[in-house]
């Protein structure tokens, strides 16, 4: 995958193929600090079940009788006016909201944590990505299952969260821990899938079920719920949200809370209600859609019920329930269903004669009751699949302002420079050509933002995708951000005359008289294509909450909104194409236009500047090394003016295309970050101490990122799959003994094994751990598993937990 995208990048200037991306230029508001107090442990701790200031968090588990399957919950509340971040929070913006599970041979995660709600998202400002803020309060739910034999009432799970709480200055939370108690069992309904309220609660019965019973990555699953009235009474109809007016009955509402990546579809009810209610049965459905590149494992499918029912005499108060799935996502979708369980907020006096209370969960702590579920519907619209024309209309005008502020934003000055020039160059032609070029230029402004509300409508079904991307949210990917400095770098090249774009008007040179240097058709549709994707990493004023609005909005307000920013964006240049006289003030054209176009060069190269910086740094060095090899193509294409044959300009860009493409592999391949096969501990003298106490055999890699033999050795000799089967098999522990920045305990430990120079790899044998196996210089995996079958296994009855148990005698070492 990785080499493909890289071969497309190598080939990008033979194409000039526009890749997208997006970010943000630092507003002129305050950044969020940090606080130093709170940093260095000054502050006065908070909460009872664990916390710091301004957030208090509270664990617990259910388990449903009758099996060892359950749910593990962390509930936080927040301090108001301040907030934290959601778990799914873009790279490269503030800290996500993490959480960790030391798992004991007792219980298992049987999937990952999920919220009860969706985030309050807000377009990229501070950030160069959207920020996904939760306030008030928050629960994250993961399913578990029971392994071992101990009782659930004597099991106690330890959570560890790490994140940061925010209002005007972020304080951060490293690692707080949070013991998660047995809070009750959930009973399974005699008749799985069916909910049967107390006579005082609601007088119907709830049904529900999932189905299928696997969905597939990229598949759809529908939940279904039924509600049949016992005789006499009725249910109201389902409503996106509470009125709230006095006098009237309340909807149902029902909140679904999101699914990290998942799509769902509008309510749809199976039959029209008699006025605002159904005496008779009624179905209500939500298609949901798992992301292309979902994870095989479990989801936790979690929503609330809010309803009222009445007869022709009295109605019952508002009641409320929970339900929960647990979705399995498998290769393949299996047919079937999933009941629903029903869990009530409340519990009424029982046969204990226990006054009403809430189930002690942290999964419902934040939901009690109707007015509850009636918030979080509010707070978190459901899609209706209607467009809202009336709440439409502003934004359309707000998009359309802040399209117009965008072409003044840093990112597209160097383009408008241009198109400045473009300007100059239709003087004396005809008003009808003038505005055929800037309609063309228009045209191209408008495609990417066609382009950008298709990812933002339909991104989910794309499969390199698998989600929908909001404004700037393209800028999370890596591929995106190296893609924009190759264009970018490449154009820069072409203004400051190094090659020429073969188009006509677009970036033409003085060694190009015997071409017209008018602009035509294409140079304009593609200047108004390269104009929006470098305003793509900025934002302006009045951008903010018009894409705020599409996150909850059908695809055709999307389409609508995105084409009115274009609009916007591109007005000035269809009301000049109509007018030409408006830059009648533009001075005739010269030599100062040359200079003037070279001087947008050096511009265009501090955009480049800005786009590094928001490259992971694992990635700095292969993406430079790209970036010299497509210079080295654009300097082959440009020793070959645009008026030679056809078989040296063809020539030209193929010898061009190539060196590119063999740089970028090679830089990616070769520079850029390696995964591990296996997992590495931090090298030290007390890790290596220990592990060998245990009788462990170790293995020490001792490296350099500037050692380009250290390098070699492990990407081609120890790194390797039969490698990480005789590690696995023996139970070896890998410690990185990591040299870029000086060491004296590293130094110290070389000179102890008559070294002075890397790259060298030391193995310890468990039996004899004063004999250390030393390869030193460039080595070989056969010399590897040599030394390593030398050395022979840890002691102990050490398998591969035994990394498990390294792992845990480093604990707080970071990974190297």
């Amino acid at each position: 995958m990785r080499q493909s995208f890289l071969a497309w990048i190598g080939f990008l200037l033979c194409a000039l193929g526009p890749g997208f991306a997006s970010g943000q230029v630092p507003s002129s508001e305050p950044k969020p600090r940090l606080s130093i107090a709170e940093e260095l442990g000054l502050s006065p701790p908070g909460g009872l079940a664990g916390g710091g200031q301004h957030v208090t968090f509270f664990g617990s588990f259910t388990i449903e009788k009758g099996s060892r399957k359950g749910i593990l919950s962390l509930a936080a509340t927040i301090e108001p006016g301040w907030h934290v971040y959601s778990i799914d929070q873009p790279p490269n913006g503030p800290m996500p909201s993490k959480i960790k599970v030391k798992e004991t041979s007792e219980f298992k995660l049987t999937g990952k944590f999920q919220p009860d709600r969706a985030p309050h998202v807000k377009p990229p400002d501070v950030f160069p990505v959207p920020s996904e803020e939760h306030e008030g309060s928050i629960v994250w739910s993961a399913p578990i299952e029971l392994v071992g034999d101990e009782k659930p009432e004597a099991l106690t799970i330890e959570l560890v969260y790490s994140g940061q709480v925010c209002s005007r200055e972020c304080v951060p939370i490293f690692g707080q821990k949070v013991e998660a108690q047995f809070a009750d069992y959930t009973a399974p309904p005699e008749t799985p899938g069916e909910y049967h309220p107390g006579p005082s609660q609601a007088e119907l019965v709830l049904s529900g079920h999932v189905e299928p019973a696997a969905a597939a990555p990229g598949g759809k699953a529908k939940l279904v719920i039924t509600a049949t009235p016992n005789p006499g009474w009725h249910v109201y109809a389902y409503a996106s949200k509470d009125p709230d007016t006095v006098g009237t009955n309340k909807p149902t509402l029902i909140h679904l809370a999101p699914i990290s990546g998942w799509t769902r579809s509008p309510v749809k009810a199976s039959v029209v209600p008699k006025g605002n209610y159904h005496e008779e049965p009624v179905t209500w459905t939500i298609e949901l859609a798992a992301p292309a590149d979902s994870p095989i494992g479990e989801v936790v499918l979690t929503g609330y019920i809010g309803l009222q029912t009445c007869n022709e005499k009295s109605c019952l108060p508002p009641h409320a329930v929970q339900f929960r799935a647990s979705i399995p996502v498998a290769s393949q979708e299996k047919p079937g269903k999933i009941p629903l369980a029903f869990i009530s907020l409340k519990r009424e006096a029982a046969e204990n004669g226990e006054t009403s209370r809430s189930i002690p969960s942290a999964a419902v702590v934040a939901v009690t009751g109707y007015a509850d579920v009636a918030k979080l519907a509010a707070e978190n619209p459901a899609p209706t699949g209607r467009v809202d024309f009336a709440a439409l209309l502003p934004i359309v005008g707000f998009g359309l302002l802040g399209g117009l502020i965008l072409n003044l934003m840093p990112c597209v000055l160097p383009v408008i420079g241009l198109k400045i020039l473009s300007f100059v160059q239709q003087g004396g032609q005809s008003r009808g050509k003038i505005f055929a070029l800037n309609a063309w230029f228009s045209l191209g402004l408008l495609a990417v933002f066609l382009a950008l509300a298709t990812v933002a409508a339909f991104g989910s079904l794309i499969p390199f995708l698998g989600q929908n991307l909001s404004w700037g949210q393209q800028f999370t990917f890596t591929s995106f951000k190296v893609a924009m400095v190759v264009v970018v770098f490449a154009f820069a090249l072409s203004f400051l005359g190094v090659w020429e774009v073969p188009i006509p008007g677009f970036a033409q040179s003085s060694t190009s008289s015997k071409l017209q240097h008018q602009e035509g058709p294409a140079g304009a549709f593609f200047k108004g294509v390269f104009t929006t994707l470098l305003a793509t990493p900025c934002s302006g004023p009045f951008l903010g909450p018009v894409f705020a609005f599409t996150l909850a909005q059908p695809p055709l307000a999307t389409y609508i909104i995105f084409l009115s920013v274009g609009v916007g964006m591109a007005s000035p240049y269809l009301v000049i194409g109509a007018f030409p006289s408006l830059v009648r003030w533009l001075p005739k054209p010269g030599e100062w236009m040359e200079t003037f176009k070279q001087l947008m060069g050096f511009v265009l190269l501090g955009t480049v500047v800005y786009l590094f910086s928001t490259i992971s740094s694992a990635y700095f060095i292969p993406t430079l090394a790209l970036v010299i090899g497509v210079w080295f193509a654009c300097w082959i294409v440009g020793r070959v003016p645009v008026y030679e044959s056809a078989d040296k300009q063809i020539w030209a860009w193929m010898s061009g295309c190539a060196s590119a493409t063999a740089i970028g592999l090679a830089a990616f391949n070769f520079l850029g970050p390696e995964k591990h096969l296996y997992e590495w501990q931090k090298y030290s003298p007390e890790a290596i101490a220990k592990l060998q106490s245990e009788g462990k055999t170790v293995m020490v890699d001792f490296t350099a990122d500037w050692c380009l033999t250290c390098q070699a050795n492990f990407k081609f000799a120890i790194n390797t799959r039969g490698v990480e089967a005789v590690v696995k098999k023996n139970g070896v522990v890998p410690l990185l003994a990591d040299w870029t920045d000086q060491n004296p305990t590293i130094k110290q430990k070389l000179a102890e094994l008559n070294s002075n120079s890397i790259p060298l790899l030391a193995i310890y044998p468990a039996n004899k751990p004063g004999q250390p196996i030393v390869l030193r210089d460039a080595i070989t995996q056969k010399q590897l598993l040599t030394a390593l079958e030398t050395a022979g296994p840890s002691q102990a009855g050490a398998t591969t937990a035994s990394k498990t148990t390294a792992g845990a005698a480093l604990a707080g070492q970071p990974s190297g």
